[in-house]
């Protein structure tokens, strides 16, 4: 289901919510939106939350408001400031796009995430280590930026939207932008307006949220190859039997049917597809 996540709760919080107005225990998400954001939750429950990992690479687009001239400890408007400048003054919208397109040209960038986030270092989440006054420092990793333009300047904010790949944070974004212009900047304000496929204008308030508002769990494997099965092959892969019929050469997951219903996913294993997530009642 979809479900707009108002500014302030955070995305736990409104997994909680969904839980409670369901009444089911098994509830999860597809990729947190920061307390400060809004937007997009796609809220996976029952055996659907099985076959989040499959939609993980989904990309996914916001529009948000990058402030210059105000570095924070967060990169966002919760955190200390840390450091101030006014050399966003001489900025003009030609600088702005020219910093941007700098992200953006290639596809992406090695960013490094935020010191408040939940990469780990050392096995331990960076946000904990920040907690307690150390300064940990994850270490860069490639983030794909597919697309990146200034919607509108009223200096010292800039109106952006953005389309990325899994893993890039947006508070990171605003942050080397900043840096690039050498004004230091924050990410102000942030709306997820997409996940894959999925749009925000057909998401529904969370604690407005019905049994009728679930979806089929098959729309998260909608990008993988499909496969329909017979009622013999359907019995065999309900009890986790592999069946025959590996496409030849296939190294990605298939999405198996029956009767229009989604079975399971199966990986290839030689010339057999084993059921690695079965989501069907035997």
């Amino acid at each position: 289901m979809l479900a707009a996540k108002p500014a302030g709760p955070t995305s736990h919080d409104v997994v909680d919510t969904v839980r409670r107005a369901l009444g089911l225990t098994r509830v999860g998400h597809l990729g947190t939106l920061d307390p400060f954001a809004a937007g997009l939750l796609v809220v996976v429950v029952g055996r659907a939350t099985r076959l989040a990992a499959y939609a993980g690479a989904w990309s996914k687009a916001y529009v948000g408001t990058i402030r210059f001239g105000v570095v924070t400890a967060t990169d966002d408007p919760t955190g200390e400031v840390v450091r101030t400048s006014e050399a966003w003054r001489g900025l003009d919208a030609a600088a702005v796009r020219a910093a941007l397109d700098r992200f953006r040209a290639g596809g992406g960038y090695a960013q490094r995430p935020p010191a408040y986030s939940a990469v780990k270092i050392a096995g331990e989440r960076a946000y904990r280590r920040a907690r307690r006054g150390e300064d940990p420092a994850p270490a860069p990793r490639a983030v794909a930026v597919h697309e990146l333009e200034l919607e509108a300047l009223a200096l010292p904010d800039a109106r952006f939207r953005a389309v990325v790949g899994a893993g890039t944070y947006l508070r990171s974004l605003a942050r080397d932008v900043g840096e690039a212009l050498g004004c230091g900047a924050h990410l102000a304000e942030l709306r997820r307006t997409r996940v894959g496929a999925f749009r925000l204008e057909d998401a529904v308030a969370p604690e407005r949220v019905t049994p009728g508002d679930v979806r089929d769990g098959a729309a998260l494997v909608a990008d993988l190859p499909r496969r329909e099965l017979s009622a013999e092959e359907r019995a065999a892969v309900v009890h986790g039997r592999s069946i025959p019929g590996c496409p030849p050469d296939s190294r990605h997951p298939v999405a198996l049917f029956a009767g229009g219903a989604l079975v399971a996913v199966a990986e290839p294993v030689g010339e057999l597809l084993k059921p690695r997530v079965v989501v069907a009642e035997p």
